[in-house]
């Protein structure tokens, strides 16, 4: 990945604003779907000029492919891999775990009831989510008669897709100097953890087949020359779901996780992998988030040169002074989140250059990237408000970067 000494190189979450046309079909992807092919190369096009035009220097496509996919964002997953179906609620079955605001519902439970919680974070409600008022889905409940399982071998079979995402992304890049290309890939544990087995001897083996089934994406984006984003907000959320678990329990967890992470990046070339994690977005009071120090060594032991994390946010902005204590590695990258989407105020760009510069004198310019906390695209009141958070972010790599040099 490129480094940088005479300004801060910014970059983003993943998920950003769909042109209109597109906009539109979305609402029935299935219906839709020869109509929504059709658009996307054309509206990758359109995000990718988007991006440097708000001077963004590693872009992607906009994560179109999974906001044109039906269910939650790991949806797109679902569609190229065989063995996860949706099948009969077994008999005596119980939720592996609990559900994602669980430490924070002990406390806040009306709040969690309302079902505010996982309406959005800081913009509009999404389509297709919870709307105020409607308590938990009942897909997350358990109250459904179904439920998505691994009922028979997982296999990658998304060859053609993955393809497809690819030559939109080189294509837009055609003739575009100066910028850096990515693609946001589903991590294993996000892919498979919260899911029932049936159908393997046990976990380890379960989760190994999950990682070796997303490892074939990776290798396709890394085999083209482009940047891959594991998108794993289960490194840190899983904490939620847990929510007995002693700090300690939950790291003695991370060490397998980590294990199968690796496992899915293994051979794969370090220097275009980044990792990114989050505390997940929905808008919650977010006061039991396991704290970064407490994790941060076991992030560091990810065979990714690159890891991007919320930062911007009131839970965590604090946090970049793990790094008085922790020493990253030579040769690793952190893109911290410097804009969030946790509000629809447009942060000033002294605010983003401030925030570098707190990460830069810990752990050098060269090795710190602007990022956002997480994708922007669906969580925000409104495009502009997207756009302006980017822009805003630009200009605060260029403060940064002077301010660094003196």
């Amino acid at each position: 990945m490129r480094r940088s000494t005479d300004y801060f190189l910014s970059t983003h979450g993943g998920n950003l604003p769909l042109p209109d046309d597109l906009n539109k079909l979305i609402a029935n992807p299935r219906e839709n779907a020869a109509q929504i092919e059709k658009l996307l190369p054309g509206s990758v096009d359109w995000v990718v000029k988007q991006q440097m035009d708000c001077g963004v220097d590693i872009i992607n496509d906009g994560e179109y492919v999974k906001a044109a996919t039906p269910g939650t964002y790991a949806g797109y997953i679902y569609d190229r891999m065989t063995g996860f179906n949706t099948v009969e609620k077994p008999a005596g079955w119980k939720p592996k775990r609990a559900f994602t605001a669980e430490r924070d519902k002990r406390d806040f439970p009306g709040f969690y009831e309302s079902g505010l919680w996982f309406a959005g974070s800081g913009g509009q409600v999404r389509p297709g989510f919870a709307t105020p008022g409607s308590g938990v889905p009942a897909f997350m409940s358990g109250t459904s008669n179904t439920i998505r399982a691994c009922s028979e071998p997982i296999k990658y079979h998304g060859y053609a897709a993955i393809q497809e995402d690819i030559d939109a992304l080189q294509k837009a890049l055609v003739g575009k100097s100066g910028v850096d290309g990515f693609i946001a890939a589903l991590g294993p544990l996000s892919t498979g953890a919260g899911t029932t087995n049936l159908h393997y001897k046990d976990e380890h083996d379960y989760m190994f087949a999950v990682a070796d089934a997303c490892r074939e994406e990776y290798k396709a984006v890394t085999d083209a020359g482009l940047i891959v984003q594991i998108d794993e907000p289960e490194f840190a959320t899983t904490w939620m779901f847990y929510p007995d678990w002693s700090v300690e329990e939950y790291r003695a967890h991370l060490d397998f996780c980590v294990e199968i992470i690796n496992h899915a990046l293994r051979g794969l070339p370090e220097e275009q992998i980044r990792f990114h994690f989050c505390w997940g977005s929905g808008h919650r009071p977010h006061v039991h988030d396991i704290e970064l120090r407490h994790i941060i060594d076991k992030l560091l032991k990810i065979d990714a040169q690159c890891y991007t994390f919320e930062h911007s946010n009131v839970r965590h902005a604090h946090e970049y002074r793990v790094f008085e204590d922790v020493k990253l590695p030579a040769g690793k990258i952190i893109a911290p989140g410097v804009v969030g989407h946790y509000t629809d105020l447009v942060e000033h760009p002294e605010l983003v250059a401030e925030r570098l510069c707190n990460f830069a004198r810990l752990v050098g310019m060269e090795n710190v990237q602007a990022s956002t906390d997480c994708g922007i695209g669906s969580r925000v009141g409104h495009e502009e408000i997207v756009w302006a958070k980017l822009r805003a972010m630009a200009e605060g790599c260029r403060i940064a970067g002077k301010r660094m040099k003196g």
